[in-house]
């Protein structure tokens, strides 16, 4: 799930709610508009010491390198982004057929496994959680002695028991979600009224600010407003999108409440019409890889490649990528099944790295995303996670996808998995949603109030989240990559983790008011740094040929 992966504290009307960070949010100082990309010992700023990266390589070729980016879509129209789109050039744009013959026609720009044959897309979904707990009520809900169950029934039993203490509903804390509901009718009431007396339907938080109202109703709804935007910190937000993104969680929290009393609608079924349980009724989905749910991937993506030196709104890291949206989550918990196809469907496609900004708590094929992974590793592929923004230890929690193959308990060795980093001008170290540990981090990378491209052609915002960390990974990954083309995924792994820059001091454990070494949070204790990366990939000795 999207939010899964992105979740943070923060207070509105005096409660504390959990919400997505999908809403554009922005700096307080303008300052750390692009802070990831800046250089601690000139900029005072913990970035990835990026332009110093580019100094390294001055005047030497590279070569192009494809970035699969499995996510929720990406706005192909983007004036940052479609200049660096991957484009099947096998393939005849718009006359429905498979001109390539690889199994899906009209595949431009990726494919979208969120599709119908007849154009629609799946949009929201329901919870993994959920999904489990209703599938399998009947058959353990009236079991008295699980001892007594077949080794395999006593598989699908204990991801049962599961399922039931993490499906929505099954914690004491509730949201008040009919009063989050009377909110979101009062913040839409407060717009209009502010729409009418500025004489304008598009306003940022910092012009509403400004806005001196004289009329008593206008002056309420400015405070209510600017006192949501400012609780978000949000103020640098468009109001149409500032309210997107609350609804858009919004509609999330009302789906948990409708499944905590009934089993969830099947979305998916109903558009996608695959046989789910036949993993080789694989042909289905569409070409949509925009759809109307591209907030999260574009953001992703004008990370990853956006692009340099345009004059645009943003620098993306890597300079000479390609970018291949494969249409894969959707608001609510990703499907084992589609996930495995789209790491399958971009190695096939020549990618040779896969930004991954998604997980859940519970993966019940399993087996298919590892032997996706199996196969990328074999193709020299390299994976990159985000780690999750529950500011949860997932050495000791469950996570998924992850790099640990359920058949014999062995690690993936093409696998990064990132937590967030943030910096001093930012409030702190470490981002306080990231989830950590020892063995299951690799290592961190900005994550915190990142500027990049938005939906909408020639709109840009801030997001934060583990999301936004695994790309800037991914940058650098393919920043080494198209300077130095002939290295395996494996020794991307190695240099990545080897050169990142490690943080001596304490920082404070995400979810927590400890400190801690920041070595305690991954296994590397380290923040992924460009230039050293760039200088690293110089010394070692690639193979001649990709196997």
């Amino acid at each position: 799930m999207l939010e899964n992966d992105m979740k943070k504290a923060i207070l509105v009307l005096g409660m504390t709610l959990t919400v997505g960070t999908i809403m554009a949010q922005s700096a307080e100082d303008k300052k750390t508009k692009g802070w990831h990309l800046k250089d601690k010992s000139t900029d005072s700023i913990y970035g990835i010491s990026l332009n110093k990266a580019y100094q390294l390589v001055k005047g030497k070729k590279s070569k192009t390198v494809i970035v699969a980016v499995i996510d929720s879509g990406v706005d192909t129209t983007h004036e940052d982004l479609r200049d660096i789109l991957w484009h099947n050039a096998k393939e005849i744009p718009g006359n429905r057929i498979d001109d390539d013959k690889n199994g899906y026609a009209d595949d431009i720009y990726g494919w979208n496994f969120l599709g119908g044959k007849d154009g629609r897309n799946v949009n929201e979904d329901s919870h993994e959680a959920s999904r489990i707990y209703y599938q399998y009520k009947n058959k353990f809900g009236s079991v008295a002695n699980a001892g007594a169950l077949s080794a395999e029934d006593k598989k699908l039993y204990d991801l049962w028991q599961r399922a039931a203490n993490e499906r929505p509903g099954s914690s004491k804390e509730k949201i008040d979600v009919a009063g989050l509901k009377s909110f979101s009718v009062q913040m839409l009431s407060s717009d209009s009224i502010l729409r009418v007396a500025m004489g304008t339907d598009e306003y940022t938080g910092k012009e509403l600010e400004e806005f001196k109202p004289t009329e008593e109703p206008v002056k309420k709804a400015k405070d209510a407003f600017l006192g949501f935007m400012n609780a978000n910190k949000a103020l640098e937000s468009m109001n149409q999108d500032f309210l997107h993104g609350f609804n858009t969680w919004l509609d999330g929290e009302l789906q948990k409440a409708t499944q905590e009393e009934k089993a969830p609608k099947d979305f998916r079924t109903d558009i996608v019409k695959d046989n789910y349980n036949d993993f080789n009724d694989r042909w289905y989905g569409n070409s949509d890889v925009m759809a109307d749910r591209s907030f999260h991937g574009t953001h992703v993506s004008g990370i990853i490649a956006g692009t340099r030196n345009n004059g645009a709104g943003v620098d993306g890291i890597a300079d000479n990528v390609r970018i291949m949206a494969i249409r894969a989550v959707p608001d609510g918990d990703e499907h084992d099944k589609d996930i495995a196809l789209a790491i399958r469907y971009a190695v096939d496609n020549g990618a040779r790295i896969i930004n991954m900004s998604f997980g859940k708590g519970l993966s019940p094929e399993k087996r298919w995303v590892d032997e996706a992974v199996q196969y990328a590793a074999s193709k020299n592929v390299l994976l990159i996670h985000a780690a999750g923004n529950e500011a949860q230890n997932i050495d000791t929690t469950w996570n998924f996808p992850n790099p640990i193959y359920a058949s014999d308990n062995t690690k993936a060795p093409n696998w990064i998995s990132v937590g967030a980093s943030s910096d001093a001008i930012l409030g702190s170290m470490v981002a306080p949603f990231s989830n950590y540990g020892k063995k299951q981090v690799d290592v961190f990378a900005p994550g915190v109030q990142i500027y990049s491209t938005i939906p909408g052609g020639n709109k840009y915002g801030y997001a934060s989240g583990t999301s936004m960390a695994a790309p800037v990974v991914a940058g650098v990954a393919a920043l080494i990559l198209s300077y130095y083309p002939n290295l395996t995924a494996v020794q991307l792994k190695y240099i990545i983790e080897t050169s990142a820059n490690r943080l001596a001091e304490d920082v404070t454990k995400p979810g927590s008011k400890i400190e801690v070494p920041f070595a305690e949070l991954s296994k590397t204790g380290a923040i992924v740094n460009a230039y050293e990366a760039m200088k690293l990939a110089a010394t070692i000795k690639a193979k001649k040929k990709n196997k």
